[in-house]
């Protein structure tokens, strides 16, 4: 099964230079985008997503500042793809998840793929419903990393 296979249900957003896939399942809502890019990502609106709100290249840097994986980018005016550090990092967010950025391959027991991605958020409270990712959980579980 391919990496995009894996991922699960999408929603795409697009307009002729670039497409934006969400990916609900994996959104904490962090908000990156929404602070970093307000005239494309309207959190309040639907659509949420207005690829029209900025360039091509605007959109496509704010999607890479999701932490999360949820959002995603394909150029479709020639512009460059998004691409995995070469380096992989592992970030321990405050009272919070793993944010993982790189070549991140995540295999279950049965050692099948459950992921290929550049970025993740893996959960560390233990009550995440979408184990091993993070769903926000560690907010209303009382997690603290004290």
């Amino acid at each position: 099964m391919s990496a995009p296979a894996l991922r699960g249900p999408t929603r795409t957003y697009a307009n002729d230079a670039i497409e934006v896939h969400w990916e609900p399942r994996l959104c904490i809502h962090v908000q990156n985008c929404v602070h970093k890019l307000p005239q494309v990502f309207k959190a309040e609106e639907r659509p949420w997503i207005v690829v029209d709100g900025a360039d091509a290249e605007a959109v496509a840097a704010t999607v890479e500042a999701c932490p999360t994986g949820a959002l995603h980018y394909r150029r479709l005016d020639g512009g460059a793809q998004e691409e995995a550090s070469d380096e992989t990092t592992v970030e321990p967010r405050p009272n919070g998840p793993l944010f993982v950025r790189g070549h991140v391959r995540i295999v279950g027991d049965d050692g099948a793929v459950i992921r290929e991605d550049t970025r993740v958020a893996l959960c560390r409270c233990g009550g995440s419903a979408n184990k091993p990712f993070c769903d926000g959980s560690h907010r209303r579980n009382g997690f603290t990393t004290d």
